[in-house]
């Protein structure tokens, strides 16, 4: 099992930057594909971002290409979403999940955190 608690949510301006981290344990952290999904009230929730095993590959979804980096730390068992240039329509709650070995789609992610809200103010 794998537990993960994401943090560093929070309210900001638009045009503003936030850093997430998500804290995972329980398990082996290198051995899993870590994502970034999120949720905003009334909407499904969306792919945002991933990060391969070792951290050489990831994948973003469009609308946060150029302005949101996924990384991890595999030393610290943590992944982080770097945000900049965020705009109103960022606003949701934002979730980590891990998935064994290879990016997948949301279903196929074993393992979610509880979220952290992000608010971005016009």
């Amino acid at each position: 099992q794998v537990q993960l608690v994401e943090s560093g949510g929070g309210l900001v301006q638009a045009g503003g930057s936030l850093r997430l981290s998500c804290a995972a344990s329980g398990g082996t952290f290198s051995s899993h594909a870590m994502g970034w999904f999120r949720q905003a009230p009334g909407k499904e929730r969306e792919f945002v971002a991933a990060v391969s095993r070792s951290g050489r590959s990831t994948n973003y979804a469009d609308f946060v290409k150029g302005r949101f980096t996924i990384s991890r730390d595999n030393a610290k068992n943590t992944v982080y979403l770097q945000m900049n240039s965020l705009k109103p329509e960022d606003t949701a709650n934002y979730y980590c999940a891990a998935k064994l070995w290879n990016f997948g789609i949301a279903k196929e992610y074993d393992y979610w955190g509880q979220g952290t809200q992000v608010t971005v103010s016009s």
